[in-house]
Protein backbone atom coordinates (compact mmCIF):
# COMPACT_ATOMS: atom_id res chain seq x y z
CA UNK A 1 0.00 0.00 0.00
CA UNK A 2 0.91 3.56 -1.27
CA UNK A 3 2.26 6.46 2.11
CA UNK A 4 1.10 9.45 0.91
CA UNK A 5 1.79 12.96 3.17
CA UNK A 6 -1.15 15.34 3.57
CA UNK A 7 0.95 17.95 2.10
CA UNK A 8 0.69 15.83 -1.05
CA UNK A 9 -2.37 15.18 -0.92
CA UNK A 10 -3.19 18.86 -0.62
CA UNK A 11 -0.97 19.83 -3.64
CA UNK A 12 -1.82 17.23 -5.77
CA UNK A 13 -5.24 15.85 -4.79
CA UNK A 14 -6.04 15.33 -8.84
CA UNK A 15 -2.89 13.01 -9.63
CA UNK A 16 -3.55 10.90 -6.34
CA UNK A 17 -7.32 10.56 -7.40
CA UNK A 18 -6.92 9.19 -10.64
CA UNK A 19 -4.12 6.89 -9.48
CA UNK A 20 -6.49 5.30 -6.60
CA UNK A 21 -9.05 5.47 -9.39
CA UNK A 22 -7.10 3.82 -12.10
CA UNK A 23 -5.01 1.22 -9.68
CA UNK A 24 -7.86 0.56 -7.40
CA UNK A 25 -5.63 0.60 -4.64
CA UNK A 26 -5.78 2.53 -1.40
CA UNK A 27 -3.33 5.12 -0.05
CA UNK A 28 -2.42 6.27 3.27
CA UNK A 29 -2.03 9.53 4.15
CA UNK A 30 -0.06 10.60 7.53
CA UNK A 31 -0.30 13.74 8.98
CA UNK A 32 2.71 14.74 11.38
CA UNK A 33 3.79 10.96 10.80
CA UNK A 34 0.62 9.38 12.01
CA UNK A 35 -1.53 7.89 10.08
CA UNK A 36 -4.74 9.75 9.76
CA UNK A 37 -7.04 8.53 6.79
CA UNK A 38 -7.25 6.05 4.00
CA UNK A 39 -8.09 7.19 0.61
CA UNK A 40 -9.66 4.37 -1.53
CA UNK A 41 -11.77 4.34 -4.75
CA UNK A 42 -15.45 4.36 -4.67
CA UNK A 43 -16.05 0.71 -6.17
CA UNK A 44 -13.88 -0.50 -3.50
CA UNK A 45 -15.70 1.20 -0.81
CA UNK A 46 -19.04 -0.23 -1.93
CA UNK A 47 -18.01 -3.50 -2.45
CA UNK A 48 -16.62 -3.37 1.52
CA UNK A 49 -19.88 -1.85 2.38
CA UNK A 50 -21.36 -4.93 0.86
CA UNK A 51 -19.44 -7.38 2.68
CA UNK A 52 -20.16 -5.64 5.66
CA UNK A 53 -23.82 -5.84 5.40
CA UNK A 54 -23.96 -9.33 4.32
CA UNK A 55 -20.97 -10.69 7.73
CA UNK A 56 -23.49 -8.74 9.65
CA UNK A 57 -26.55 -10.63 8.59
CA UNK A 58 -24.54 -13.58 8.95
CA UNK A 59 -23.59 -12.79 12.71
CA UNK A 60 -27.43 -12.04 13.21
CA UNK A 61 -28.68 -15.64 11.98
CA UNK A 62 -25.56 -17.11 14.16
CA UNK A 63 -26.35 -15.59 16.75
CA UNK A 64 -30.41 -16.35 16.59
CA UNK A 65 -29.51 -19.98 16.01
CA UNK A 66 -27.85 -19.73 19.46
CA UNK A 67 -30.60 -18.20 21.34
CA UNK A 68 -32.72 -20.50 19.48
CA UNK A 69 -34.43 -18.41 17.51
CA UNK A 70 -35.37 -20.23 14.88
CA UNK A 71 -38.29 -21.86 12.16
CA UNK A 72 -38.83 -24.42 10.57
CA UNK A 73 -38.06 -25.09 6.83
CA UNK A 74 -42.17 -25.09 6.85
CA UNK A 75 -42.48 -21.81 8.79
CA UNK A 76 -39.75 -20.21 6.59
CA UNK A 77 -41.71 -20.91 3.58
CA UNK A 78 -45.10 -19.25 4.45
CA UNK A 79 -42.81 -16.19 5.62
CA UNK A 80 -41.34 -15.55 2.65
CA UNK A 81 -44.42 -15.99 0.63
CA UNK A 82 -45.76 -12.16 1.68
CA UNK A 83 -42.37 -10.97 0.43
CA UNK A 84 -42.54 -12.95 -3.14
CA UNK A 85 -45.70 -12.28 -4.92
Amino acid sequence: MKTELVTTLKRQATRLIAEIQEDRKPVLITEHGRPAVYLIDVQTFDDQQDRIRILEGIARGERAAQEKRVVTHAQAKRRMKRWIA
